[in-house]
């Protein structure tokens, strides 16, 4: 029997979340880095010129969420072992937030803000 294997396979279960959503968010960061080929293709199908169109961003933006998505793996893997070893300590400890999470979120939110006004830049420049 190993000990304490209900609260190992909880952690491990979150830690593996944590793994799949930074993947999907690496490949979002993937799909938007390559959305100038999107933008690029509807502008030369348009029947008027769009000079309006800034794909660069959607380069910057997409390099972001993949550059976030590995901070995040990185952050699940320390708090996967840091939260193992408290399982396997005998001394009770606190459970807590760290600051990289909280700071993770921001950035996640501040790049869903700049994605949405940039997404909708975009669609009036085409319109």
């Amino acid at each position: 029997m190993i000990p304490h294997f209900s609260d190992h396979a909880a952690n491990e279960r979150t830690y593996l979340a944590w793994v799949r959503t930074a993947i999907s968010v690496m490949a979002f960061g993937f799909l938007l880095e390559r959305f100038d080929i999107f933008l690029l293709f509807t502008s030369r199908a348009a029947t008027r010129v769009t000079e309006n169109l800034h794909t660069r961003a959607s380069q910057w933006l997409g390099l972001g969420l993949l550059l976030v998505g590995a901070l995040m793996i990185a952050g699940a893997t320390l708090r996967y072992y840091r939260n193992h070893k408290a399982i396997e300590a005998e001394a009770s400890s606190t459970y807590g937030d760290t600051w990289t999470a909280r700071a993770m979120a921001a950035l996640l939110v501040i790049l869903a803000i700049f994605l949405t006004l940039y997404v909708a830049r975009q669609v009036a420049a085409l319109s």
